[in-house]
């Protein structure tokens, strides 16, 4: 089934570490010998390897493609200003126009600079951060990309300087005294934190955090690069009401073409002027021309309402199925229904990554590609989703039956998967 995976993988390897650009594209997510490695092509919600073996796709390049792939009104745009060029030696006007229409949609909006990636702009928004405040110290929650002031803080942190480490605290989602007890610690330049990604914000938490961080003279920066132009085309800021002073957004804002965003106040944006944030490809225009277009279709079809629709559909049946099949000792769910997690938990007699690698193993067999998550498409529609629970219904007990009986092991025909770093 794989075959041409596997060559493609061990000449990759001659190449490139872990033969990807992308960790969690790379056989450190999907184990050998179960799993493709290389994607030929795509259109709409699925894909094809290059075996020729199709699937509907719930990874969309890590929540990047939030519309479809090869969507025809984004890729109009785009080659619509390939005509006119790619990159030039003066600003072209697509930049200012793209940075008024993230000030209309995105409340903390007020000044907009571009990057390419979301570790990028989040780290961008740490030098905004230090600079404004005078101070060197952060709090971190969640996940922020691969540069050393965040990566420090994990298992992942090979090669980090320990000064650099020193300097980025780790608090806890929903627990505002894990927050209070960093602030006590350390005088903080900013707290940086997605503002949701597995649980929902209880008890007004992220306005406690904000009126601590205000109560601190520290800045309250919000890492959208997944929540936005998914939650709310405005992000989880305008879901949830609670403004922050800068925000990052990323992934699917240009529909997989390379973009990605810090956004903020008019007084903290100033300091861009100050400080060093420069990159030749910044302005490049087919990303800002996919912008364009997947904001127009954003609002004239109203993709986050239909992302939800059909979230919160699969979200009611694969719990029914789960409480219907007693599989509530093995599996869980979590999330908003746009974003949503299938959770493994530990057993008795097998690990986590263990009982994912057989996971993975099925799912991939019946044309479901898959990590865990669900990183709906406005190209999926019910029947797909209708396929995806087919697939549950079948993978999930099964797994049930091979824990029961102590043979779930001998039932992996690759590869398993070797624990890593959580990122949530």
């Amino acid at each position: 089934m794989y075959k041409k995976s596997e060559q493609l993988l061990d000449r990759a390897l001659k190449s490139i570490p872990l033969a990807s650009q992308t960790f969690s594209k790379s056989l450190t997510q999907y184990p050998r010998g179960v799993s493709p490695f290389f994607i030929e092509k795509g259109k709409g919600a699925r894909v094809w390897d290059v075996d020729g073996n199709e699937y509907i796709d719930f990874v969309n390049s890590l929540a990047a493609v939030t519309l479809g792939y090869c969507d025809e009104n984004i890729d109009n745009a785009v080659q619509q200003q390939m005509k006119n060029g790619v990159i030039f030696s003066l600003p072209h006007t697509l930049e200012m126009e793209v940075a008024e229409k993230l000030i209309e949609i995105i409340p903390c909006a007020e000044k907009v600079r571009f990057a390419k990636n979301g570790t990028d702009a989040t780290s961008a928004s740490i030098r905004i951060a230090r600079a404004y405040t005078g101070r060197e110290h952060i709090a971190v929650c969640g996940y922020h990309g691969w540069q050393d002031w965040y990566i420090g803080s994990t298992t992942r942190d090979l090669g980090v300087p320990q000064g650099v480490k020193e300097l980025t605290h780790k608090f806890e989602y929903n627990d505002i005294e894990s927050l209070e007890k960093v602030f006590k610690e350390q005088e903080l330049s900013c707290v940086i934190m997605e503002p949701m990604n597995v649980e929902y914000p209880k008890d007004n938490f992220l306005e406690k955090v904000k009126e601590l961080v205000h109560k601190n003279n520290a800045l309250l920066i919000f890492d959208e690069t997944i929540t936005g132009f998914r939650y709310s085309l405005g992000g989880a800021q305008e879901l949830f009401g609670v403004v922050p002073d800068l925000a990052t957004f990323g992934k699917g804002m240009a529909n997989g073409y390379p973009l990605s965003a810090v956004v903020g106040s008019n007084k903290v944006m100033q300091k861009v002027e100050d400080i060093f944030f420069s990159g030749t490809f910044g302005g490049e225009t087919l990303s800002l021309a996919a912008v364009n277009a997947v904001i127009k279709k954003y609002e004239s079809q109203n993709v986050p309402k239909y992302l939800e629709e059909i979230g919160t559909y699969l979200l009611k049946q694969l719990n029914q199925l789960i409480n219907s099949e007693n599989l509530g000792d093995i599996f869980w769910t979590s999330g908003h229904p746009t974003w949503i997690f299938l959770h493994i938990k530990e057993q008795k007699e097998y690990f986590s990554f263990e009982i994912k690698t057989f996971f993975l193993q099925e799912m991939f067999k019946r044309g479901i590609l898959t990590l865990g998550s669900h990183n709906l498409s406005f190209s999926h529609t019910k029947e797909d989703i209708d396929r995806l629970l087919k697939v549950y219904a079948e993978v999930l007990p099964m797994i049930k039956h091979h824990i029961s009986n102590k043979d779930l092991l001998e039932n992996i025909q690759g590869e398993i998967l070797k624990p890593l770093f959580k990122v949530r």
